[in-house]
């Protein structure tokens, strides 16, 4: 039977200084936790990069104003999964003229592989 195993956990920060994009936000994010890695797990299990599953949480103050489906573009493969909640930061700015957002990014990298056989203890 195949099970949904975890291979990876990336997290990221982003952030939207100026424009209080959560959208943007949340893609700087999503960039900063994979842009410091190289993860090759597929190739690792023979497997193609398609059969990569990828879930992407995104913590921000308005998840509602995130555009999953752009956050998503981001990846170039894999079936990828993208939602928003509540989290992040809005950090109000001293002169009154709005927040500078701050949004967190958690990617999990999951494979469908076979059970083996589990040692009895």
């Amino acid at each position: 039977m195949a099970l949904k195993k975890r291979v990876a956990l990336e997290l990221g920060q982003g952030t939207s200084l100026r424009s209080g994009d959560y959208t943007r936000a949340a893609e700087r994010a999503v960039k900063d936790a994979l842009w410091h890695n190289s993860l090759n797990m597929a190739q690792a299990f023979g497997a193609p990069k398609e059969a990569m599953i990828v879930d992407v949480e995104i913590a921000v103050q308005q998840p509602d104003a995130v555009d999953c489906d752009a956050v998503a573009k981001i990846f170039p493969y894999g079936n990828v999964t993208v939602s928003a909640r509540h989290g992040g930061l809005d950090v109000p700015k001293p002169d009154g003229s709005g927040s500078t957002l701050v949004a967190l990014a958690a990617v999990v990298v999951s494979f469908m592989v076979e059970e083996i056989g589990r040692a009895h203890v």
